[in-house]
């Protein structure tokens, strides 16, 4: 399974970049591969809501930024993991455009499933993305929820949570 990563957090060595490196240790023990963007670090605009992709673009944005780079790995992609920080309970504004984006293609050809990584310094934040998770980005796509990860705190980088996502990695089907 091809499975794409979607950073959402500024932070090169925080709390949700060592959520996705134990999950990339997992999968590296898999014949599954995965990809990881930190969309922080590209230049990815947000949705102008000219409804160029659905008329006069045929599925294709009309903006000429980083997000060209991302959707050829959409569309290969099975699985997204969307990872992030909490920011005001939601995911980092970076990963909202990217998120917003996947609007050009409609719905990715082969994806069929996700999960989501989240991490807080407080307890209590997730509900935001969770409900956004859940009800608009699985339910729109019609993806298999494959999982939610959440720490705050001091569970982040701890090693129950980083066990707990590697073997999320390491047996995911």
């Amino acid at each position: 399974m091809k499975i794409l990563v979607l950073n959402g957090s500024p932070r090169i060595n925080g709390n949700t970049a060592a959520m996705i490196k134990a999950f990339e240790k997992g999968i590296s023990e898999t014949e599954h591969t995965v990809e990881t963007v930190n969309v922080c670090r590209e230049n990815i605009n947000g949705c102008l809501a000219c409804e160029h992709c659905h008329t006069k673009g045929n599925g294709k944005c009309i903006q000429n930024d980083d997000m060209m780079k991302v959707y050829p790995l959409l569309e290969e992609a099975e699985m997204i993991v969307l990872a992030s920080p909490i920011y005001y309970h939601s995911f980092t504004g970076q990963l909202q455009c990217a998120i917003n984006r996947i609007y050009a293609l409609d719905k990715p050809k082969h994806l069929k499933c996700a999960a989501l990584f989240l991490s807080s310094g407080s307890d209590g934040v997730f509900d935001g993305a969770i409900y956004e998770y859940e009800n608009s980005f699985l339910d729109y796509l019609a993806l298999e929820n494959k999982g939610i990860f959440t720490a705050y705190g001091n569970q982040n980088k701890s090693d129950e949570l980083l066990s707990k996502i590697y073997q999320f990695g390491k047996e995911l089907q």
